[in-house]
């Protein structure tokens, strides 16, 4: 009798700790499931009505953008990121920390998806006068990465003229970001906030 009491004190043991485990387990997988599991969900959205992703200044990423004018009219965008990887296409994955996709923009209307740091501007998109080129940053699950409340992102002003001097990269007014200096282009801005602010682009 005394043989059976003590191995059912042992089972009785060996559940509750069993049941400990699992209980810790249950909620460890529960935080894994955060719908924000990097940085924080805003309720502000961009133009497109996507959230933004909060991060903290430390090691956010930053976006710089480079607007040349090229042949048949056509202009060459290349970006310079930092703390930023572009993942490949087709990555369906939540938002993890430093990768994504940017979009680019021309006068606050989207223009493409970017999974590298360079493009290819058509001429019919740009025609004569001055435009604004912008570069805004994204998670893979299409929340807009933000420092401070405001999306991070670059622009540039760009002018398409016809006479014989041809087309430019003309300066624009600077914003409170950082900039990524470029030989031979200025930039409007550059860095983490938007100078039009969120959902202007």
């Amino acid at each position: 009798m005394r043989g059976l009491l003590a191995a059912l004190a042992v089972c009785v043991l060996l559940l509750t700790g069993s049941a400990g485990c699992d209980s810790s387990a249950a909620h460890d997988q529960k935080n894994g499931d955060s719908p924000s599991p990097v940085g924080k969900l805003l309720d502000d959205t961009d133009k497109e009505g996507r959230h933004l992703r909060e991060v903290g200044d430390r090691d956010a990423p930053e976006v710089g953008i480079e607007v040349q004018p090229d042949a048949d009219d056509s202009w060459d965008v290349r970006l310079t990121v930092h703390h930023f990887s572009f993942s490949p296409a087709g990555t369906k994955s939540p938002a993890v920390a430093g990768r994504g996709f940017a979009y680019l923009f021309v006068d606050h209307h989207l223009v493409t998806r970017l999974r590298g740091p360079s493009y290819r501007l058509p001429a019919e998109l740009v025609p004569r006068g001055t435009h604004h080129v912008t570069a805004r940053l994204y998670a893979d699950d299409g929340t807009v990465w933000a420092v401070d409340g405001k999306a991070v992102e670059s622009t540039a002003d760009i002018t398409a003229s016809e006479s014989d001097s041809g087309s430019e990269v003309t300066p624009g007014t600077p914003a409170n970001t950082t900039a990524f200096g470029m030989p031979n282009v200025d930039l409007h801005a550059g860095g983490r906030a938007s100078p039009h602010g969120v959902g202007k682009a």
